[in-house]
């Protein structure tokens, strides 16, 4: 800590002030990955796309209400994308509070490039980065804030880019549908038999997982294309089963299902997921080791409540946010 650093000395009086510190240094260094993907969008307006993306379009007032923002700032933030040609704004409402916001194409097409190229490692470097903080709030940020002084955030992501052997998530889309049934065939076929439950999830991907409020994301591999995927099956309020999670024997070496397992855990907390749970079997050891390694552990009564779900079953995990 720097010995004129009042915000830090006196943390609980100037929490505020810190916190908004750190926020806005973690965003200038996110900026520094957008722009070294080719894109000007900046870390703060990606909330706003991301709630377009998600919901499609959006009055000024629902905007307002879905981001728990003013709606000012909804209004500044709206007008700059708008001048961006990312979003586009219907101007026949004289209220403010009415005037829809949408994407326009660009907006699309920068979004699914942020998707791949900007939010997969941010979220890596920052899960990193967060990865075994513990005890009081302010002695987080403070460790927080001497990693980000060490190494700088824009760094990071490009260190996890790097050592990822250059791994990207995709998001669903039925184009994709074939790759989620054959990936997962593979694997459930070759150490199992397929399963009535296998079979209703691999072959209406969309009917059973996505349209019931679940997803489904896939990871690609330079030069290798789709190699992995897994789903967030929704099974509750708040409660998601982490399943169908497979890769090809073609991406070993490459830490693919530990780079898709890391962003289908960041995806389900992002969704607000107070439960996470699987289902699998000890045959199954490599993949048990790397659930126990991002933070799921055994749990007896998610096997009572859950486990009868498949025959082969005889391992249940819970999540265990770190």
């Amino acid at each position: 800590m720097n010995a004129a650093d009042i915000i830090a000395e006196r943390g609980p009086l100037f929490l505020g002030s810190r916190l908004k510190r750190l926020a806005e240094r973690m965003q200038a260094e996110v900026s520094q990955v957008a722009e070294q993907a080719g894109l000007a969008i900046q870390p703060s307006q990606y909330s706003l796309l991301a709630t377009l993306d998600r919901f499609g379009p959006q009055t000024i007032g629902e905007l307002t209400v879905a981001m728990e923002l003013s709606q000012p700032a909804i209004t500044r933030m709206a007008a700059k994308l708008a001048a961006m040609g990312l979003v586009s704004i219907d101007r026949r409402h004289k209220d403010q509070r009415h005037k829809t916001v949408s994407l326009t194409e660009r907006g699309k097409v920068d979004l699914e490039h942020s998707k791949r190229h900007v939010w997969p490692q941010v979220e890596s470097a920052v899960t990193e980065m967060l990865r075994g903080l513990s005890g009081p709030l302010l002695e987080q940020v403070a460790a927080i804030e001497r990693m980000l002084a060490e190494k700088p955030l824009d760094q990071r992501a490009l260190a996890a880019a790097r050592g990822e052997a250059s791994l990207t998530i995709l998001e669903y889309a039925d184009t994709l549908a074939p790759a989620f049934r054959d990936i997962n065939a593979q694997w459930i076929s070759a150490m199992y038999q397929m399963e009535r439950a296998d079979i209703e999830l691999l072959e209406n991907p969309r009917g059973r997982i996505i349209d019931r409020g679940g997803e489904i994301l896939f990871v690609a591999a330079a030069g290798l294309g789709v190699v992995g995927t897994c789903a967030l099956l929704k099974t509750g309020e708040d409660q998601y089963e982490l399943t169908k999670m497979g890769v090809l024997e073609s991406a070993r070496g490459r830490k693919a299902g530990e780079f898709l397992l890391r962003a289908m855990i960041a995806r389900a907390e992002r969704l607000g997921a107070k439960r996470l749970y699987l289902l699998s079997n000890r045959k199954s050891a490599a993949a048990v080791h790397l659930y126990e390694k991002l933070g799921f552990a055994h749990d007896d009564s998610i096997m009572r409540e859950f486990g009868a779900r498949y025959a082969r079953c005889n391992v249940a995990m819970l999540y265990q946010p770190r």
